[in-house]
């Protein structure tokens, strides 16, 4: 299953760095280009990323659905990519920002049968297979979340957002990080760096296909609260619901009521 589709991403991960080597700052990187399927301004960063991605990965029997372009092709594989998680720390220059790839034999979150994360700050590779466990670098990943929630990591925020929700967090997590790319963040809690997700706004496919698959082969667990179950969650644009992951199913219901305010 790795290959082909592992060498394909790792030729993914040059094809961004000479993106990123073209549009050098911020003059470069961030004039608005357009409007993305998904929603959100296209920059000239994004633009770029996913032109050059799309070239690589197109092909007979593929449906990519990717974050600016929408979704292309048909076949039996889904692609789904979102070439910068985290573009406006990439914008800015702030090292904490990832390529996001998963490779599925279906059109669900249960069907995502390959996983790849790059993180371009640490150069860290982060993949996983289904039933074939989760690695990095290409060491299988061994150590756990803590069995309390010592660091929670908010992603998709605005200030708006945090202070909406920080405080129903008290007693639920010690402390908050606050790192700008979801993707990176969850393979963080696959590795046992953080012990816990939320995303304060709704996540689109693109952004977890690919990182939720490493949450899984841990064995921990990651809910959409919105609009459960996870499994069945489409691979598709829509941004259904926010996220919440965590090291045990109980922590991850616990995330999810002080989300909801249950």
């Amino acid at each position: 299953m790795t290959e082909p589709w592992l060498e394909l991403c790792r030729g993914a991960v040059a094809d961004v760095r000479g993106v990123l080597a073209e549009l050098p700052g911020r003059a470069e990187r961030e004039p608005v280009v357009g409007a993305g399927e998904g929603g959100d301004d296209t920059t000239a960063i994004d633009e770029a990323a996913e032109r050059v991605i799309l070239a690589r990965f197109a092909g007979p029997d593929r449906r990519i659905v990717s974050e600016e372009a929408g979704v292309s092709g048909g076949g039996r594989w889904t692609i789904v990519v979102d070439p910068i998680d985290g573009s406006l720390n990439a914008k800015r220059g702030i090292p904490f920002f990832s390529l996001s790839i998963a490779v599925a034999d279906g059109d669900t979150m249960a069907d995502v049968a390959f996983a790849y994360v790059y993180d371009f700050g640490t150069g860290e590779e982060w993949t996983a297979t289904r039933g074939g466990g989760a690695l990095l670098d290409g060491r299988p990943l061994t150590e756990r979340p803590k069995e309390e929630i010592e660091i929670l990591s908010f992603e998709a925020t605005t200030t708006s957002f945090v202070a909406d929700h920080a405080a129903s967090m008290v007693g639920v997590a010690h402390r908050l990080r606050i790192m700008g790319s979801l993707a990176i963040t969850l393979c963080h809690l696959a590795a046992g760096r953080i012990d816990g997700v939320v995303s304060l706004k709704g996540a689109r496919s693109v952004d977890i296909a690919a990182a939720q698959l490493l949450v899984r082969e841990r064995g921990f667990a990651i809910e959409l609260p919105d609009a459960p179950p996870f499994a069945s969650a489409p691979l598709d644009l829509e941004p259904r619901s926010r996220v919440v992951a965590a090291g045990t199913g109980e922590l991850c219901r616990g995330l999810a009521e002080a989300l909801l305010g249950v």
